[in-house]
């Protein structure tokens, strides 16, 4: 397995991924799914300034994770949202862990500082997986989105990955550290 930036040739295996959470769970408050264009607007709409991820089995993609903007207004432009998939054939192989662990590192180096994640309840394994690389709960919303017949609550943890200073630099965009990779292959 290797963990290299997605490009949008892979949207369509990671709608493979993502699409059963739309259609059978409430894990994505996501209620159509959406066509590979969109999901591929998503991928370049987000690299413009975060990293996303795959990990490449043999050529297949077994899981994702990526960072988007946690907030709008200027002050919350060190904090991002992160999230993860990993396709049911490649469950308990600690993808997960990996994907994460690359997609921290990266985000360390633009120089954000605070890391988000909302998992819906109940979830376990994401709870689990969440809490092993550093997350902290910090709150629950109670009974926020409705779906599959019933309303469901959204922990929220984080994680940070940066100190606190009180002269933060600005984050950097993930392709301005480009440079600082690895270029013996495409795998971070």
């Amino acid at each position: 397995m290797h963990i290299r930036f997605a490009n949008t040739t892979d949207a369509e295996a990671m709608l493979g991924i993502y699409s059963p959470f739309i259609f059978d769970s409430a894990a994505s408050f996501e209620t159509e799914v959406p066509t590979i264009q969109q999901f591929s607007s998503r991928i370049t709409a987000t690299t413009q300034q975060y990293p996303w991820l795959v990990a490449d089995v043999n050529g297949q993609v077994a899981g994702y994770a990526y960072a988007s903007k946690h907030r709008e207004r200027a002050a919350y432009q060190w904090c991002v949202e992160t999230s993860v998939y990993v396709h049911p054939a490649f469950y308990r192989q600690h993808i997960g862990t990996q994907l994460y662990t690359a997609l921290f590192g990266l985000l360390k180096v633009q120089g954000l500082v605070n890391a988000y994640a909302g998992i819906t309840l109940p979830n376990s394994a994401s709870e689990k997986l969440h809490k092993s690389l550093g997350f902290e709960e910090v709150g629950v919303y109670k009974n926020i989105g409705f779906k599959v017949g019933r309303w469901h609550d959204v922990l929220w943890l984080a994680k940070v990955i940066n100190d606190h200073t009180d002269q933060q630099p600005l984050p950097k965009s993930i392709d301005s550290i480009m440079h600082l990779l690895p270029r013996s292959s495409a795998s971070i």
